[in-house]
Parts: C-alpha cells; structure tokens; sequence
C-alpha cells in the first residue's frame, strides 16, 4: 500500500516477513509466500486493504490450525507442543534427575546452537528428544541388545489380593524383599506392594507412636488401618510392565522418570513372568560394559 512499485513492494514485502520470522524464531518459508500474495493480489487486496491480513489470510490460518488441532487429537498428540516446565527434582533438591546426570542436556545443546549462530527449524525440545532417542538406540546397540528376559528373577514370591497386610509385611521383612508382585491364582498381575506402600498407609493411618514398626501398624486404627486388612487395599494399582523382550536400553529411561526401582515382567495375557530390580540393571550394565571394553582391547 506505501511502495507503488510491485516488484519493489514485493522484495520489501519478503524480506520484511523472514526478518521478523527470524526475530521470532518461527521461520516458515510459506510466510513469504503470503507476503508476495498481499502484494500480487492485485484489485482484490487493494480494496481489502490491511483486512487482507483478516480475510483470507486470517481466516486460512485459523482453519488451518483448527483442522491441527482435531488431526492431533484423533491421533492422540498433544498440540500445540508445551514448553515444559522444567525438570524439578520430586524430592525438593537441586540435584538433576538420574536420567539427566550422564550424556548432554538441554543447556550443551543451547551452548552448541548458540555457538553455531544459526537458526534451526526445530523446536529445541523437538531436537532433544531426537537426540535422546538417537543416543539409546546407540546404547542398545552396544548392549548387545539385552532384553527383560535375559536379566530378570523368575523366581517370584507373590501374595494374592485376600492376603493380610500382616503377612505381606512379615513376609517383606523376613525374606528383605523391597516389593511383593500381587496376582490371582493363575497369575494375572493385579498390583504391586512395597514397602512404600506400608510406610504411606501407616503415615495416614497412625495412632500412638510406637518403636516397633509391627506395633505401628498395629496401632493404625484410627483411620481403619489394620493388619488384618487385605493387601489391596494399599497395594499400587495398575504398575508399569514391560515384557521379556523389553530391551534394557529401553527400561533403564522409564524406570528413571518414573523414579521406580522394578518392574514386573508380564505375558501377553498380563501374567507375571519375572521381576527385573535396579540390582538386575546394575549387574546386566557393568558386565555389558566390561564385555564391550574386552572387545575393543582384542
């Protein structure tokens, strides 16, 4: 409207565009394209004027994002993509999360775009996650692709849902178990119990303070709390599972961000095969580390 030159009012129009896209960090070539339009329009977007940018252009643009946002629902995606909030430590500490203490984070990757100076066309997050997804398939490569199966117990004490809390824990105790897998008689997984799981039903339960964790118990009647009560009742429903063909590259991330020390190995069927513990992780990753170093010394 100010350059009555098209060619040069089309120039302006492009270089305008990307400079502010730039500025933004929203680079999208088509933006260009829109420009140019605003200007080659001919009569059309002279009598619009400035509600050129409303109708169609707007109004595109909204239509656009309505048929992402529906796209992106159906197939079970979040959009717009979040800028998360941050990693925050459950535990109230500055200490980064286990799964952020090795390999490069999101500020080597800053320092490293920053350094190079240019504008990459890709959410940073979007990047990371590539990144991060890229650097365990490299590890479960050199793993030499360890599965669930190869390094959980199969051997597995469990308790049925009837199963008094007062046995369950006497079995805990007894047997230094740290989680007892809950299953109906033909071994369909129905829960998990830890020691977590008596520690929180204790704390909402407790009555007079005791020295003996077994009188503690007992004394959560206050709010009914009993040892005479079924397991179920405090047991974690519905646990994460994997399956014997689970590769460790893929465990040792979700058992980090889900900040959980097992997890029971299922069938098809949901029927408990094993338990794979941070000691089976521990144990499968130094001997896969000492193997790959043995190799490269041959």
């Amino acid at each position: 409207m100010l350059i009555p030159d098209p060619l040069l009012a089309a120039a302006v129009a492009v270089c305008l565009a990307i400079a502010l896209m730039f500025v933004l960090r929203c680079l999208h070539p088509p933006g260009g394209a829109v420009a140019v339009t605003a200007v080659l329009a001919g009569p059309i977007a002279d009598t619009l004027g400035f509600g050129f940018a409303v109708v169609p252009i707007g109004l595109n643009s909204a239509l656009l994002l309505a048929v992402a946002l529906g796209y992106n629902r159906l197939t079970g995606h979040r959009y717009p993509r979040l800028r998360p909030s941050g990693n925050v430590n459950p535990h109230g500490t500055r200490d980064p999360l286990p799964r952020d203490r090795t390999g490069f984070t999101l500020d080597d990757l800053d320092i490293v775009l920053e350094r190079r100076g240019k504008v990459v066309d890709i959410d940073r997050n979007d990047l990371m996650e590539i990144l991060t997804t890229a650097e365990h398939e490299a590890y479960r490569r050199r793993s030499g692709d360890l599965t669930c199966g190869d390094v959980m117990s199969r051997d597995v004490v469990t308790v049925s849902p009837t199963t008094t809390i007062g046995e369950a824990w006497a079995i805990i105790r007894d047997r230094d178990f740290s989680v007892l897998p809950v299953t109906t008689d033909d071994r369909k997984l129905v829960a998990l119990l830890t020691r977590e799981n008596f520690v929180d039903a204790v704390g909402k339960g407790l009555g007079r303070p005791s020295l003996l964790a077994d009188k503690r118990l007992e004394r959560g009647l206050d709010k009914g709390f009993s040892t005479r009560m079924p397991v179920e009742r405090i047991a974690s429903k519905a646990p994460l599972t994997a399956m014997t063909t689970t590769s460790i590259a893929e465990l040792v991330p979700i058992l980090s961000k889900a900040g959980l020390h097992h997890i029971a190995v299922v069938d098809e069927a949901t029927r408990l095969i094993g338990l794979v513990t941070q000691t089976d992780l521990v144990m499968a990753l130094f001997k896969g580390n000492v193997g790959s170093m043995n190799k490269r010394a041959d």
